[in-house]
């Protein structure tokens, strides 16, 4: 309380400053958890602020002021939206690093400035605040690849993310990324068909793991194979060929 007590803040009032501080980072993580992200909550930030600023340059006004603000940020329908993505905390470190050093430096200057208690305390919420949905947001659960994939414009990487070995018994995908792909179905090269992916157990595929190999069941005339899949972080339809002479007619190959 040395520096509150040196900015002329009473005990009381430096707590219920403090308290309110914690209050609102709690809500904002609580929040986060749920996937929800501050939008007007923000105004906690200038409305603690004010309150603080109150008895600095002694305009009562400013109280009532902090004090709407913070009802508005607790209140308000939309204080809180849902997130869209995951937020970055590159920003959020950077303002906590800047209201530690401000801070830091309250302490080697006599007598303490005002405007650099405000600026630490506001860059301190802001980072606390920005970073706790960066850390508690839950991830985004993967919808799995419907039929309509069949029908949607794909994308054809520059790399495979596959590699197809045949045997008897058909042809053995191999998930060769180092990520794993949502997998939406597959078809046999020139048939107009469907099929989901498959594995030992015979359940259907949504994930196929990095390294994870599936058996896509084909007779020997088949030529080929069609995969239609999404890399985890891309919602674009990929798709995969695969190519090749059908052990019925090997015999008769030709190579140039």
């Amino acid at each position: 309380m040395t520096e509150a007590t040196a900015l002329g803040l009473s005990a009381p009032f430096s707590l219920m400053l403090a308290l309110l501080s914690l209050y609102w980072l709690l809500r904002v993580g609580r929040e986060a958890r749920l996937g929800f992200v501050p939008r007007v909550a923000w105004w906690a930030v200038p409305g603690l602020g004010l309150l603080l600023l109150t008895p600095l340059v002694d305009v009562p006004a400013l109280f009532g002021v902090g004090a709407g603000l913070l009802l508005l940020a607790e209140f308000w329908p939309a204080a809180y939206v849902r997130a869209r993505q995951r937020p970055g905390w590159a920003w959020p470190l950077i303002a906590l690093i800047v209201g530690a050093a401000l801070t830091l430096s309250l302490g080697a200057t006599a007598p303490v400035s005002r405007v650099g208690v405000l600026s630490a305390l506001s860059s301190l919420l802001v980072g606390a605040a920005g970073l706790l949905p960066a850390l508690l947001l839950p991830r985004p659960s993967l919808r799995p690849l419907g039929f309509e994939t069949r029908w949607k414009t794909t994308v054809t990487p520059d790399f495979p993310d596959f590699s197809v070995s045949v045997t008897p018994s058909g042809a053995h995908l191999k998930n060769v990324s180092s990520r794993p792909l949502r997998v939406a179905g597959w078809a046999p090269a020139g048939m107009n068909a469907w099929y989901r992916v498959r594995g030992d157990d015979g359940r259907a595929l949504n994930i196929l793991r990095a390294g994870q190999v599936v058996l896509l069941p084909l007779d020997e005339e088949s030529s080929g194979v069609r995969v239609w899949y999404a890399p985890q972080q891309s919602a674009a339809p990929h798709l995969f060929r695969a190519d090749w002479t059908p052990p019925a007619r090997a015999g008769g190959r030709v190579l140039n």
